[in-house]
């Protein structure tokens, strides 16, 4: 029986390029660890176990908070706070934060992409409401 290498080829590829998607982080439901509330930083452990290996916990993920406009025209700034156990929802930037993160303009200066480096917490589960 002869080889396909075009067949082999494919399958090479399509192991790599899942392989890849695999390694991306996009968005996920987190435990919260730890909360330092002064400074709006959580320590969170992924609940989604997609490989025989625990998942390691995502370290400094700050919570995003909410700005708005009252009826009254007053301005409202919230800082939200988390407590251990608290489920929450992740989402991992496009690329780096730390610019953004002190409101500033930057290039990034890593080559990271879909990282847990760059997560941010954009909500809680009614679970912990």
């Amino acid at each position: 029986m002869n080889a396909d290498p075009s067949g082999d080829l494919a399958k090479l590829i399509k192991s790599a390029i899942a392989e890849q998607l695999a390694s991306m982080a996009v968005a996920q439901p987190c435990k919260v660890i730890s909360f330092d509330e002064p400074s709006g930083i959580a320590v969170v452990q992924p609940l989604m176990q997609l490989t025989d290996e625990p998942t390691s916990p995502i370290q400094t993920v700050p919570v995003l908070g909410h700005k708005y406009r009252t009826e009254s025209g007053i301005i409202k700034r919230e800082r939200h706070i988390l407590e251990p156990g608290d489920t929450v929802y992740i989402v991992c930037a496009d690329r780096q934060i730390k610019d953004a993160m002190k409101g500033q303009f930057g290039k990034p200066t890593s080559l990271r992409s879909h990282d847990k480096n760059d997560a941010v917490i954009v909500g809680v589960f009614p679970c912990s409401l």
